[in-house]
C-alpha cells in the first residue's frame, strides 16, 4: 500500500491554480451529492465523487509509474500489472503498522480532548459490535476514497507546486499538506454547517504525515477509518 522504493518518473507540475481548481469543482460536487441524495445515497455519492475524480485524474492512463507517484498503488492492486500477494502482505503489514503505531501515540491524547470538550466523565462502555459493523463502510466508502483524492492526488499535487521545505521525524512535508488539510477541513464544513467540523484539519495533518512517510495512501487509509470508528466509539460510550 505504499510506492516502491525504486526511482520512477515524476509527472509535470499540473500547476498550482489548476490543482485548486480541481479541488474547488470535486469539493462543490462532493457538497451537492451530500445535500441533493436521499440520506441512504448521500455518503456513496460523495464517495463515488472522489474515487471517479482520482481515476480520472491519476489512474486512467494505466501509467503505473505515475500510480506509484500519487501513492496510489495499494501493493500493486491498482497498477495495471500481475498480483503479486508477497508485495500486497508485505505493503499491508507495513501501512497497518503506521496506522497502530499513530493510533497509539495519539488517541491518549484525544480521549483526553473528548473528555475535556464535552464535560464528560462516566464511561458506559459501547458494544463493539455496533461500532465494528461500520467498519467496512468507513473504510471503503469513506476513508479509501477521501484518502485517494486528498491525499493521492491533491497532496501530492500541491507537494510538488510549493516544494517540500520541513523534515518532521525523518520525513519531508510542507505546505502542500498543510493547504490539503486546509481544503479537507473546508470540505467537511461544507457538507455539515457546524464550526466544529473544521476540527478534521488536524486528524488530516497526520493523515498526511503518514502519506509522505509511507509513499503511498495506505497507512492513511487505515488510520482514517479507525478514527471514525474510535470517534463512533467514544460518541456511544460518553454521549
Amino acid at each position: 500500500m505504499f510506492a516502491s522504493s525504486r526511482k520512477i518518473a515524476v509527472t509535470p507540475p499540473a500547476g498550482l491554480p489548476r490543482a485548486l481548481g480541481v479541488a474547488a469543482l470535486v469539493t462543490a460536487v462532493a457538497t451537492g451529492c451530500s445535500y441533493l441524495l436521499p440520506d441512504g445515497w448521500a455518503a456513496h455519492g460523495v464517495g463515488l465523487t472522489f474515487l471517479g475524480a482520482t481515476y480520472w485524474l491519476v489512474v486512467r492512463g494505466d501509467d503505473n509509474e505515475r500510480i506509484r507517484e500519487h501513492g496510489l498503488s495499494l501493493g500493486g492492486l491498482v497498477e495495471l500489472a500481475p498480483l503479486s500477494w508477497p508485495r500486497i502482505a508485505r505493503d499491508t503489514t507495513r501501512a497497518l503498522a503506521y496506522a497502530l503505531g499513530a493510533a497509539l501515540l495519539i488517541y491518549p491524547f484525544f480521549w483526553f480532548g473528548f473528555r475535556a470538550w464535552w464535560k464528560v466523565d462516566h464511561f458506559h462502555p459501547a458494544p463493539f459490535g455496533s461500532v465494528l459493523s461500520d467498519a467496512g463502510g468507513q473504510l471503503l466508502m469513506i476513508a479509501l476514497p477521501e484518502e485517494a483524492f486528498y491525499r493521492g492526488y491533491l497532496q501530492t499535487t500541491l507537494e510538488r507546486e510549493l516544494d517540500k521545505s520541513v523534515t518532521l521525524f525523518g520525513t519531508r512535508v510542507g505546505w502542500g499538506t498543510v493547504l490539503t488539510s486546509a481544503i479537507f477541513a473546508v470540505g467537511h464544513l461544507l457538507t455539515e454547517l457546524n464550526p466544529a467540523r473544521l476540527a478534521v484539519f488536524f486528524p488530516s495533518l497526520v493523515f498526511g504525515f503518514l502519506r509522505a512517510r509511507t509513499g503511498g495512501i495506505g497507512a492513511s487509509v487505515l488510520f482514517h477509518a479507525m478514527c471514525n470508528l474510535f470517534s463512533a466509539y467514544l460518541i456511544r460510550s460518553y454521549l
